[in-house]
């Protein structure tokens, strides 16, 4: 036996859930070779025991065919997800955790950043969904490759879309492509409260939503439906988009979610003939807006070619390039945010009590510009004061 042989062998064992081998993901830590002899190191990202025994029997299984006779698999896996402490109003009870990705403005990478931190979660073994709540500009089927599929439905629930280990719903998913939606607050509210209770969600360990820009009805309204575990603000280095972010991070903070971190996209470019790093539209800007809102910049995510280019063709960078410099700093983004979210239950949770409508529904206080009551903990009702 040789080191070449047993990877070969090993770049046969699919991880769950993926279409990529272990061998690949760089999961395969350490070899030993004695004769026909072989123990192998593996390291993977999901606790749950049914992914160590598949990985376990698969790789037992291509090493025999290979020609080894005694085989040892040492697995290292992460703890078991936490369950969610949190309380208050949920239409989607099923799932444990959400995350909402919010920007004050558009074109500051939302989307990719979303799509790109959801493939990252999973990949730690977690069930992750992606809401696509952008209802205006929904571009994540574009970015997953699933722009052409259509969701089955089941009696009177709608199918998620699998697209890369995750579940998938998305409004650009329901309609016809390139056609406009002209809506009123009121129907957008309708929307994000069918997209959580209409869809037949699984029991996911974190919905990760990809929010509109701004700080409106949808916001809102999906604080209102779900106790939203933690927010992320994705903005890039300029001062114009850092202006805005405080806008989200203000809004977090009125809407009691908490704060998980910045993601400063755009932030340097790296040169694809010789991965040499420029800072051409400022760098670590964010870091001043940070510890005013006491939370920290995550991940500075540079401009890379490949991360464009997957966008449009329906290749994640975290996926297809998990080598690349920027999937790294994605991969580092997911694990922080993963170990607040599970801070965060440790601690009790969130409740989204204190921003329950006092106004009828379908009117939002905060876009007619009616004074919201006050509630129980002193703060607006609707989270806006």
């Amino acid at each position: 036996m040789s080191e070449e042989k047993v990877k070969a062998a090993l770049s046969k064992v699919t991880y769950p859930g993926f279409t990529k081998d272990i061998v690949t993901f760089g999961f395969v830590k350490d070899i030993k070779i004695n004769g026909e002899d072989v123990e192998v190191h593996i390291d993977i990202t999901s606790s749950a025991p049914e992914v160590a025994q598949q990985i376990r029997e698969e790789a037992t299984e291509e090493l025999k065919r290979a020609g080894a006779q005694n085989i040892i698999i040492n697995i290292t896996a992460p703890q078991m997800p936490k369950e969610s402490s949190s309380r208050g109003k949920n239409i989607a009870p099923q799932i444990k955790n959400f995350l909402m990705i919010s920007s004050g403005k558009g074109g500051v990478g939302k989307s990719t950043t979303s799509v790109n931190i959801a493939i990252s979660l999973a990949k730690q073994g977690l069930k992750v969904g992606l809401l696509d709540a952008d209802i205006y500009g929904p571009n994540i089927p574009r970015m997953l490759g699933i722009e052409d599929i259509k969701p089955e439905v089941q009696g009177n629930k709608v199918l998620p879309i699998k697209a890369y280990g995750l579940e998938v719903m998305s409004m650009g998913s329901l309609m016809e492509q390139g056609q406009s939606l002209i809506w009123r607050g009121a129907m957008i509210m309708k929307a994000i409260e069918q997209f959580l209770r209409d869809i037949l969600w699984s029991e996911l360990d974190v919905l990760v939503i990809d929010m509109p820009p701004g700080t409106g009805d949808a916001q809102l309204t999906l604080a209102q439906s779900v106790p939203v575990t933690a927010g992320l603000v994705v903005t890039t280095p300029q001062t114009v988009s850092l202006d805005d972010s405080r806008r989200s991070l203000d809004m977090f903070k009125k809407l009691h979610i908490p704060i998980a971190g910045i993601i400063e996209n755009m932030s340097g470019f790296i040169a694809p003939d010789t991965g040499k790093e420029y800072d051409i539209f400022g760098k670590g800007t964010s870091e001043p807006m940070a510890k005013e809102y006491d939370t920290e910049v995550i991940a500075e995510i540079p401009i890379e070619p490949a991360i464009r280019e997957g966008g449009d063709s329906g290749k994640p960078i975290s996926f297809v390039y998990p080598d690349s410099e920027s999937a790294k700093r994605y991969a580092q983004a997911a694990e922080k945010i993963w170990n607040f979210i599970e801070k965060i239950n440790a601690e009790g949770g969130v409740d989204n009590e204190a921003v329950q409508p006092t106004t009828p529904p379908g009117v939002s206080a905060c876009s007619t510009g009616a004074a919201p009551q006050q509630s129980h903990s002193g703060g607006g009702s609707c989270g806006c004061s």
